[in-house]
């Protein structure tokens, strides 16, 4: 395998991919059910053709390409990530691991050796969740835990539900069900991706081996007031929707920082109506995303912001209302395929170190159920869902050289 000439490819291959964005010049906006989604869609197919895999587009916007191998009854070996964005990310997120596992397809299909099982290669759809606020929706789906009944639910900003995107995308809603694969269908993951981090930077190490993901919970809460004048509502006679919201929103980052085990906690976005300079606010709706490898450390911090919600707004004599957008418990990875990447680690004199991932990945949705495991790569400075984000092309190369390793081994297990 010629590091260069793969290299090359990705290199080419993501370069081609930057043009699918709806914010050009200042990074990486491909939101699910838009125009950049099939145009990265619709690059993605031509390439895995010219490989000669057998391709298809699923029910829920998912990309796939098959190789196949001579026992069809056989589970099969998936590969891939997601061609997605958040809003000005970068243009390595997802789509990087979605063209690693592509010339790791390649580089079998060039070798042109039967094997026994199918190699599946995969991009998925709106893992990030920027646009309706959950996330996975694309794996969620291939594992059969999303129905229309929540694609109806989640909206994006604009009120668009994900059922209407669905529908101007082209895909049929009631069908999002044809998209979960048979039990049994699929029998181990790979997933390639950048670390998003300092870590392997910092170290100046090439190879990350993901030893398990954080769990996550996200949640909308709504704190609900009374709108009146600035000026002449005593402090002891108001409503105050924010005043009430900061004072739980204060706490968050702390009671993530008492666990300290790796425990983090954001708010990352705040919203107040009427939202005038002399106008005490009727209502302040906030997120709040927390992610540990332990869960009970989530479930305890989701526990206090209800307690003190609870106890605010009864003091203000209001009311609020907590929408939950994402629960996932953390996952660990499989050490059967980790031993194997480190041993190709150790042959092939890359530097690499085992390390959990803080971010949350379609293999996280994917590993509650079956065998799988994710490689990173470094990320610059640790940068990224920013435009500054930028991975080694040499790096990425290697981590489809590990990854083609390990498949051809599972291929015929």
């Amino acid at each position: 395998m010629d590091i260069d000439t793969i290299t090359s490819r990705i290199s080419h291959n993501l370069g081609s991919l930057k043009q699918f964005t709806s914010t050009p010049g200042n990074g990486c906006t491909r939101l699910p059910f838009t125009k950049e989604a099939r145009g990265a869609v619709d690059y993605l197919k031509g390439v895995m053709q010219d490989i000669g895999l057998e391709v298809f587009e699923d029910a829920a916007g998912n990309v796939f390409g098959i190789l196949r191998g001579t026992d069809p009854n056989a589970p099969c070996v998936m590969s891939g990530s997601h061609y997605d964005s958040v809003v000005n990310g970068g243009n390595y997120d997802g789509i990087g691991g979605v063209v690693c596992s592509i010339e790791m397809a390649r580089l079998i299909a060039e070798k042109g050796i039967p094997h026994k099982r199918d190699l599946v290669v995969v991009g998925f759809n709106d893992e990030e969740g920027m646009r309706f606020g959950t996330g996975y929706f694309g794996s969620g789906a291939m594992m059969g835990h999303r129905d229309v009944e929540y694609c109806r639910r989640f909206k994006d900003q604009d009120g668009v539900s994900i059922y209407d995107a669905m529908v101007g995308y082209g895909l049929v809603p009631e069908k999002i069900t044809d998209a979960a694969w048979e039990p049994g269908s699929i029998g181990r993951f790979i997933e390639a991706h950048i670390e998003q981090g300092p870590v392997l930077d910092q170290k100046k190490l090439e190879i990350g081996l993901v030893t398990g993901i954080v769990g996550i919970q996200r949640y909308v809460i709504t704190v609900h007031g009374r709108a009146d004048h600035a000026g002449t509502t005593p402090m002891d006679m108001r409503m105050d929707a924010v005043d009430t919201a900061t004072k739980v929103i204060s706490k968050i980052a702390d009671w993530a920082r008492e666990k300290a085990d790796g425990t983090v906690a954001t708010v990352g976005v705040i919203d107040v109506k009427p939202c005038g300079m002399n106008i005490i606010a009727e209502a302040c709706e906030f997120s709040v995303d927390i992610r540990s490898m332990n869960n009970d450390n989530i479930n305890d911090i989701v526990r206090r912001i209800r307690a003190a919600l609870d106890r605010e707004c009864k003091i203000m004599g209001g009311t609020y209302e907590m929408d939950t957008k994402l629960v996932i418990e953390p996952v660990e990875l499989d050490p059967y395929m980790l031993d194997i990447l480190e041993e190709a680690c150790k042959e092939k004199q890359f530097s690499y170190m085992r390390l959990p991932s803080g971010a949350g990945h379609d293999s996280l949705e994917i590993g509650q159920e079956l065998p799988t495991v994710m490689l990173f790569v470094g990320s610059k400075d640790g940068r990224s869902h920013a435009p500054v984000e930028f991975s080694e092309y040499g790096d990425l190369a290697k981590a489809t050289v590990l990854m083609t390793e390990l498949v051809e081994r599972l291929l015929d297990e």
